[in-house]
Parts: C-alpha cells; structure tokens; sequence
C-alpha cells in the first residue's frame, strides 16, 4: 500500500479538509479506539469478533459482507505482498474493548490515485460496514471515517452498491458524497403470502400455465432432478460450470464482464461453494435432466435473506423454459426453508422485475478527498464512465460479439 504525506504533495494535490463530526458520545458511553488492519493475518484474526458482532447486529441484507464470504475472497483476489492489487485497509471501532464496528475497505493504486473502496469487489455485490446498535451511532460512524480517510489519506473514496437501507447510507449523504450511478435491484417479499402456492396466484393464469408447461416440456426429455446442494464437491462443481456458462452466454450476446473473465471469479465460486471450514453462505441450486445440468443457480443466504448471483443455462434447452421453472422452483424453495426475503440482486433486468413485489436502490457513491482525486470523479465517474456505458449498449451486436471475443482472447 502507498501512503503520501499531504505536507510533500505539490499544491495542486493538496488534501481537501475533512468536516469533523457534528454528533458526539454520550456522557455515560466511552469513546471509540479505532485501528486499521492492513494484514491477511490481522484480518484472520478477526473471526470470531466479526461473527458475533454480525450476529448481533448484522442484516440478512449485508451478506456479503460475513467474515466467512471475505474470507473466501481474501484467498482468491487478494494480491501477495508486495504485489500489485488491493490492500486490505479493514477499519475497527471498539469501545472497552468490545467490537462495535467494521468496515471492510481496500485500498489500491490505480491510474496515479490512490482509491479506497469495498472489499470484496468483483464478487460482492452490496457494499456496506456493520455497526452495533449504539445510541451514538452517528458520532461512531463520522469518527470512524474521519480516521479512516485521514489515516490513509486517499485521493478518492468509491463506495460501490451500496443499498438505500445500507448502515453507512445516511452518512454517506451527510458528507455530501456524490451518486455515480443508480440501479435497482428487485426482491420477492416471501411475508407477503401465507405459502407458495399463495404466493403464485398473484400471477395470471396465463403465466402460470406457462409454468406448468415448461415442466413437462422437459420431463419430455427424461428425468428431472431438482437439485439442492452447498459445500460439497458436487455444488462446487456446479458452482464452478455457472460461472463458465454464464460467461460463455454473455460473450455470444457481445457482453464482456471483466468479472466473469476473469478465472479468479470461477475459482472463488467453487471454492466458497464446496466443502470448507468456513462456510461462505452459499447454495446451489439446479435442474438435471437425465444427468445433465440444464440449469444451475449459485445462491448467497444470510439469517432470513437469500440472494441469486450466479444463474447460467444450458442452451440446448433454452426454449422449454429450463430458466423460468428454475427459478419456480427455487421460489418453492426458499419459501418451505423459511427465507423472508429472495434477493434478485441489481440491475433491475425485465425478467426480474417480472416476478418482483418491489426494488431496492442501490447508488455508487464518490468522495474525492484531493484535488486529483475530485478531477478523476467529474472527469471519469461522471462523464467517460456514463458516455462510455452509453456506447456499449448501442454498439452493434455484431461488433459486439467481435470485440467481446478479442477481451476473452486477451484474458485468456
């Protein structure tokens, strides 16, 4: 990690003056002590408190944010020392002694800046920090980022998907942080009905004839399994050929994911899917016929939330339906195994908000702390970055396609 003191930086990358915390401790509680851990071994060490504070405190809503699922991405992205890449920059508050809040951030080189964000990226997919239930919750937070910018003194903070309903939200909008981009992310409210056959009334009889005719289309083919599986050898296997799917389906629509190209992300599916000393919150769900794998869903659960990340086809059967009676099925599912909440994850695709009771927003925010670092958001952030997006979803599909295979060429 590269720290620069502010007094050697020339004046034109002088640090911008941080706003000191408006909301104090009470009387009766003890100030925070914060330190930040920089170490694979410091962060290892922090399992059992990071557990019970998520325990305590944590939403089903920041799964992605267990000790167990960074643990996972630690041992697939995280760089060796001294490598280039992210360095682990792990904020914690304590008060006497107790953990009372977490926040999971890297920091990393990139273009000439120095960027704080999210551990956890590209796989994570809600950024957020967990905190106690303190009455002085807004003081821990602002203290908390006070001493994480001014330690670090990055060029730019980018918070990436970070939920409207985030712990850190409120703050991030008090200190004026800046939305780089918008999404939603449906859900399936599973309280919103007494059971699943309840719960499927609330579409037509069309669509749900549609259903039941896409399960015996391919109960043509031979025998179905429904499969539901997690930390074996066989959901890392699935795990592992989701990820290769997907990726494969993309790039035949022109669609590049750096993510999904990258073999980091295949390895860290199947390793947090398989067997483990520390379970990563993973499920696999799929649909067999006769032995082959014509659907799979790689999902993330925490407490009573359940999300689908990773959700690939076999094309051959593309035209039964094998997606759509998947994800009925998985629907049946999490409702026998008790989830309140089946998280669609963002962007908010029509086949998603077809089946979804709501949407979360989830922003990308921007802090820039120098000046160089405030040049990058307007000039990148929120000008190249837009144009450029803008430019992708009208190329061409035949030069997407062409231009796809040239990036997987090169990644490979």
């Amino acid at each position: 990690m590269r720290s620069t003191s502010a007094a050697l930086r020339p004046p034109h990358e002088q640090r911008e003056p941080l706003q000191p915390s408006p909301d104090r401790p009470h009387a009766a509680d003890a100030p925070c002590t914060y330190e930040i851990v920089t170490t694979r071994a410091g962060f290892d060490a922090l399992r059992d408190e990071w557990d019970a504070l998520f325990e305590r405190a944590g939403k089903g809503a920041q799964l992605f944010q267990t000790f167990s699922w960074l643990w996972h991405w630690c041992n697939s992205y995280l760089p060796p020392d001294g490598a280039a890449g992210p360095g682990l920059a792990i904020l914690t508050g304590r008060r006497n002694g107790k953990l009372v809040t977490i926040w999971p951030t890297v920091i990393e080189r990139h273009g000439g800046l120095d960027q704080l964000a999210w551990m956890g990226a590209p796989v994570s997919q809600y950024g957020d920090i967990l905190i106690d239930d303190v009455p002085d919750a807004p003081a821990v937070l602002r203290d908390g980022w006070n001493h994480l910018v001014e330690t670090l003194r990055p060029d730019i903070v980018w918070l990436t998907r970070v939920r409207a309903d985030a712990a850190i939200a409120s703050m991030l909008a008090d200190i004026g942080a800046r939305a780089t981009q918008r999404l939603e992310a449906p859900y399936l409210d599973l309280t919103s009905a007494p059971d699943f056959d309840s719960y499927m009334l609330r579409h037509s009889s069309r669509a749900r004839k549609k259903h039941r005719a896409a399960a015996r289309k391919l109960a043509a083919h031979g025998a179905v399994e429904f499969v539901c599986d997690r930390q074996t050898e066989r959901a890392q296997s699935l795990a592992s050929t989701a990820v290769e799917r997907k990726n494969n389906q993309l790039l035949e629509k022109g669609i590049v994911s750096p993510a999904l190209t990258d073999p980091r992300t295949q390895r860290f599916f199947a390793d947090a899917a398989g067997p483990s000393a520390c379970p990563s919150g993973i499920v696999v769900y799929a649909l067999e016929v006769n032995g082959e794998r014509a659907a799979i869903d790689v999902l993330v659960t925490a407490k009573q939330h359940i999300a689908t990340h990773v959700f690939a086809y076999d094309p051959k059967y593309a035209k039964d339906r094998v997606g759509a009676h998947l994800l009925e099925l998985t629907i049946e599912r999490t409702f026998s195994e008790g989830y309140t909440t089946l998280d669609m994850l963002a962007p908010a695709d029509d086949y998603k908000l077809r089946w979804a009771d709501g949407t979360v927003e989830v922003t990308d925010w921007a802090v820039p702390v120098s000046r160089l670092g405030s040049a990058y958001m307007r000039g990148y952030l929120e000008t190249l970055r837009p144009i450029l997006k803008t430019v992708r979803d009208w190329m061409p599909p035949a030069m997407a396609k062409v231009l796809a295979a040239a990036y997987a060429r090169l990644r490979a």
